[in-house]
């Protein structure tokens, strides 16, 4: 059988549009493809990103910021040791980019100058960690990427 320029075309477009369908069904179905928004509300916290700036401009003025390290027990999380741990307020939240099910905050509440979260909350991997807190009435937030 002989293929003329015609069918050549043909075939050609038929092959192309197979090959972009597989594509899209693929990435419809498959679960390993499937990512949802950082936020719900992105509108609103876009609103508020001025608020974060200054909080982190704030950060910078300190002496010493907070620093983490990864221990036996968890995720140790110190604060700066010239304030009064007791005067610390606020929220820790860990965003986990690859499973939003993993995604959790919790409410600074200290009794040392450190805040332990528990090794098993957290799964090895990437985590973006953002500590909003107030000291005195002065907002601070520190964010960082880590791999625990």
């Amino acid at each position: 059988m002989k293929i003329n320029w015609g069918t050549g075309i043909v075939l050609a477009f038929i092959g192309f549009i197979s090959f972009i369908m597989y594509f899209i069904i693929s990435m419809n179905i498959n679960d390993k493809y499937d990512y949802d928004l950082v936020s719900e509300d992105y509108y609103a916290d876009e609103l508020a990103y001025q608020d974060d700036i200054n909080k982190l401009e704030n950060s910078k003025t300190l002496v010493k910021n907070i620093d983490y390290k990864k221990s036996e027990e968890g995720l140790i999380i110190n604060f700066p040791t010239d304030f009064d741990f007791k005067k610390v307020t606020g929220h820790v939240f860990l965003y986990r980019p690859s499973n939003k099910q993993l995604d959790f905050e919790t409410k600074i509440s200290l009794s040392e100058s450190y805040l332990l979260i528990p090794d098993n909350r957290l799964v090895d991997g990437r985590w973006n960690i953002k500590i909003d807190w107030k000291y005195n009435g002065k907002s601070y937030l520190f964010k960082k990427s880590i791999n625990y």
